[in-house]
């Protein structure tokens, strides 16, 4: 039984008023969001789920199943639930604990980074790779494309106003009027991973250099705040302002606060990656999702973590394999597969049993229609073949990363490596 559906027995976290970890996704945790009055969590994960949470208990409420991919942002809609984005370029728009979605938006090309509803709660602001921003009326669906950025767009937030904030991996900053006008462009020295507003106007970006850069509605920049010297990838802002919270690859998350731009804590989790970040609506407790699969709950204002947490790295999956090539060369892909049935799927489906079995049918994974009707079984020879051309040209369609392993001897070695450990 994967790890997904466990999620369904009501974990139980303690004698704690509040669970110290939310349990239950397969994959590295790549999104959150908070629902307006603090009791109901969503989540998203690389596993391409989202799970529903039941805050004050600990427990989920619901797994739900529609992405075909990860889903890569969540944002809770006023007078609806959520609205969670996809590695598949969807929007999809949930009622309550419904299995599934009450509307589904489409138009991007590209996956959907992050998500943004505009103060009025009328329209839905979506980020995308394929280089665009939409901005959604939840009403009719109808939607205003905002182009210019020369990449993929990773955050997108509503200013007073109506104007819509733009950043990318271009390293730019922009600035769209409500009115449709042309944009504000502001050029940073590093690629910009998330930005948000906060309800006085000011704009904060995070970037790959590990600093946090904040700017007036004008574009003017304002502060700098140096984080750490690894890319800041999680942000997230209190619903006061008052608080930044931004989280890095090293699994660092500091607290910031916006009006002396100074670090007031440091989060310690367990050093793995920090995906997702979400404020409680009082500002006062923070939930951070990251690699080790758990969402974790932490005083805003204290810092510390709501229960006890081991500050490691986790257990190496692969250490018993040592000096194996076939192992090292499965390190790349081990982000995204895993060997074992306990261990699940996670942004692609485990590979347990993969040889013999027919392409696109691994149980409770979400496939592409394209790799559905492909007449494909794995064997050793077959994979080496995925591996030896790539996965874009062997399986069309796929939204597996492209990697190829250009010597003979490697794909061999990654084969025979697989098939004596995925029986």
């Amino acid at each position: 039984m994967i790890r997904i559906a466990l999620a369904l027995s009501m974990l139980a976290f303690g004698s704690h008023a509040f669970a110290q970890e939310l349990r239950g996704h397969g994959g590295p945790v790549r999104s959150a969001a908070v629902s307006a009055d603090g009791t109901v969590a969503l989540t998203g994960s690389f596993d391409q789920s989202a799970i529903l949470w039941d805050l004050s208990r600990g427990s989920a409420i619901r797994v739900l199943r529609f992405h075909q991919g990860a889903v890569n942002a969540a944002v809770a809609v006023k007078g609806l639930g959520f609205a969670t984005g996809g590695e598949d370029g969807r929007i999809a728009l949930w009622r309550g604990d419904a299995a599934e979605p009450a509307k589904v938006i489409e138009g991007h090309k590209g996956p959907v980074a992050a998500l943004a509803v505009s103060p009025e709660g009328g329209h839905l602001a979506s980020a995308s790779w394929d280089g665009t921003v939409r901005v959604a009326a939840l009403a009719d669906g109808t939607a205003r494309v905002l182009e210019g950025h020369q990449g993929p767009v990773n955050g997108v937030a509503f200013a007073p106003g109506g104007m819509v904030v733009s950043s990318g991996y271009d390293a730019s900053l922009r600035f769209w009027p409500a009115d449709g006008g042309v944009p504000l462009i502001v050029t940073t020295p590093a690629p910009l991973n998330g930005v948000v507003a906060a309800p006085d106007g000011e704009i904060v970006v995070a970037a790959a250099d590990g600093r946090l850069r904040l700017f007036g509605s004008d574009g003017s920049q304002r502060a700098e705040i140096s984080v750490g010297d690894t890319p800041l990838i999680a942000l997230a802002i209190s619903p006061d302002g008052a608080t930044i919270a931004v989280g890095g690859l090293r699994g660092q998350v500091a607290l910031i606060d916006r009006k002396m731009r100074t670090i007031r804590a440091t989060l310690v989790g367990p050093g793995l990656p920090v995906w997702s970040l979400a404020f409680l609506p009082d500002g006062k407790q923070l939930l951070s999702g990251g690699a080790d699969r758990l969402v974790r709950r932490w005083n805003a204002v204290t810092g510390e973590h709501v229960g006890a947490v081991v500050p490691r790295a986790g257990e190496d999956a692969l250490a018993a394999f040592q000096g194996e090539r076939g192992a090292q060369l499965f390190r790349a892909c081990a982000a995204c597969h895993t060997l074992t049935p306990a261990d699940g799927n996670r942004a692609g489906p485990t590979l347990h049993g993969i040889f013999g079995r027919r392409i696109a049918t691994a149980p409770g994974y979400t496939y592409s229609d394209a790799l559905k009707g492909m007449d494909i079984v794995w064997s050793k020879e077959s994979v080496a073949r995925l591996f030896e051309i790539g996965p874009n040209t062997y399986t069309p369609g796929t939204k597996m990363p492209e990697q190829r392993i250009g010597a003979a001897e490697d794909r061999q070695a990654l084969v025979d490596w697989l098939e004596k450990v995925t029986r």
